[in-house]
């Protein structure tokens, strides 16, 4: 008898990111204090006029099992910032293990962040936890958005597959105001109308300040995107929008529209390249 040798796989190579901001106000101007970055995980602040814009990539092109990230953006008092992501975050078929993305978002006293990131797209058999923590100091505010895609319809892609768990927690003051998980796995895939209805696209806007109710009317008459089930609401300093649809591309634009009545007009970071009028 011949003794086989065993074949043993090499260990599948995983992605490895970190990167941090930190902002402070001096003499009347928001200036860089701090950058860290590492591995697969960049930070690039572009020249913008206004409010500066913190753009994050990850340069390894998507998320597997087994990847880590992680971004992180602290404002001091009174700073005024928007984040964001410079593409589609893609998490792709996992073949053993679990992708992990860390976000943490720190405001100083009477300071505001945008944090805009442009959608998650989920393939077939992807396994992603990705937790989002926002601490906000005293008077601080945010406006926090995520988009979800289960695959590109226009490639044909379907999901019948899937580990998925999100969290988002936002804190000021120290007290939690704001807890939203999401858990979407492939036995909710199969709960039709109990769980998604058939939509392949969710997005859920959240916004934390003062004064909120007076947005509600006007953000509720923008609600009406064709292809997208939309609804508002707004308590006790929390605002909260949330969308359905078949298709990325008409609840990108819905939320474009929500994003310019909560954002009084300005303008989505470049990045975004909405090329069509969000009115």
């Amino acid at each position: 008898m011949t003794d086989l040798t065993p074949i043993h796989s090499p260990a599948m190579q995983r992605s490895r990111g970190e990167a941090a901001v930190r902002l402070r106000l001096e003499d009347g101007r928001v200036r860089l204090v701090d950058l860290r970055q590492q591995g697969s995980a960049k930070a690039i602040l572009p020249r913008v006029a206004g409010v500066p814009e913190v753009v994050f990539l990850n340069t390894s092109g998507g998320l597997t099992g087994g990847d880590r990230l992680s971004y992180a953006v602290a404002l001091g008092d009174g700073v005024t910032a928007t984040a964001t992501t410079q593409t589609a975050e893609r998490a792709y078929r996992a073949a053993s293990g679990v992708a992990r993305v860390d976000v943490a978002l720190a405001v100083g006293a009477g300071g505001w962040i945008d944090w805009l990131p442009q959608e998650t797209i989920l393939f077939d058999a992807a396994a992603l936890e990705r937790r989002t923590t926002v601490d906000l100091g005293a008077g601080a505010g945010c406006l926090a958005l995520e988009m979800v895609v289960l695959g590109r319809a226009a490639m044909g892609e379907t999901v019948a597959r899937l580990a998925f768990r999100d969290r988002r927690e936002i804190r000021r003051a120290g007290r939690l105001v704001h807890l939203e998980p999401l858990v979407l796995e492939t036995e909710a895939l199969l709960a039709g109308q109990a769980v998604l209805g058939g939509a392949r696209c969710v997005a859920s806007l959240v916004m934390v300040g003062a004064g909120l109710t007076d947005a509600l009317v006007p953000l509720r008459r923008v609600l009406d995107g064709d292809g997208v089930a939309a609804a508002a609401s707004a308590f006790d300093g929390r605002l909260v929008v949330r969308a359905m649809a078949q298709d990325g591309w008409p609840l990108r634009r819905q939320m474009a529209r929500a994003l310019a009545v909560l954002r009084r007009g300005a303008v989505l970071p470049r990045v975004w390249q909405f090329q069509e009028d969000a009115r």
